[in-house]
């Protein structure tokens, strides 16, 4: 799976380069910059990327050219491209290497970051259902059967214990609003199902209490936040 949360830039603008690594961060991505067009191939395929968000002008070598190699390299990683050039033979060029987005600037930063997330979403949603087994730190676990297994010692699930660790992992290291569980899950917003969900969340805890990694975070007023620690 990618990895989650981090963005590949290319942009040789410094000062709009460092704008926009600087509002990724602020929302809780992870990026890696690379400024200058012939050392992008090198680093994306020594890195593990969500999405690569590509400017075209670059010096060295353009963007498509960068995006047509990672194409190569991934076949399913978002690639959004970003550039001055609106004319109709550049954006059809930009989708035939097989871009996601093809964004002209000046642009909305806001606007991008939406489409980052509607991009990423649809691409997670899809991989992940065709998975059943996923890693939380030490942890496997299988969605398919409702157990979490580490070191050979398993812990069976509810199916409710199960709809909501999977939920927490679909958004790991980000916040998961205490409504949008309880509706996907509970469909109600009540407060005694309320009061059930913090019950699950606090079996969660336990089942995953062997891993210091991992920590589901509460998030008073807003909802939850399943942090998983990158190792060391």
């Amino acid at each position: 799976m990618k990895n989650k949360n981090h963005i590949f830039l290319v942009e040789d603008d410094l000062s709009f380069g460092a704008v926009l690594k600087s509002y990724f961060e602020i929302n809780n991505y992870n990026v890696t910059w690379v400024d200058d067009g012939k050392f992008a191939v090198e680093r994306f395929k020594n890195g593990n990327y969500q999405i690569c968000i590509l400017d075209v002008m670059l010096p060295h070598v353009d963007g498509f050219t960068i995006g047509a190699e990672i194409r190569k390299t991934d076949k399913e990683i978002p690639i959004i491209f970003l550039t001055a050039k609106s004319l109709k033979e550049d954006i059809l060029k930009g989708y035939n290497i097989g871009a996601d987005d093809y964004i002209a600037k000046p642009f909305d930063t806001e606007v991008l970051l939406c489409k980052i997330e509607a991009i990423t979403k649809r691409y997670t949603e899809q991989h992940e259902k065709e998975e059943s087994d996923f890693s939380i730190g030490q942890y496997t676990f299988n969605t398919q059967l409702r157990f979490i297994m580490r070191k050979n010692k398993k812990q069976n699930l509810s199916p409710k214990e199960s709809d909501l660790l999977k939920l927490l992992y679909q958004n790991r290291n980000r916040l998961l609003p205490r409504d949008t569980a309880l509706r996907k899950i509970w469909g109600d917003e009540g407060y005694f199902t309320a009061r059930s969900m913090d019950v699950y969340i606090t079996k969660l805890r336990k089942y995953l209490a062997a891993d210091p990694a991992i920590e589901i975070k509460n998030i008073h007023g807003s909802g939850f936040i399943l942090e998983i620690k990158p190792p060391e």
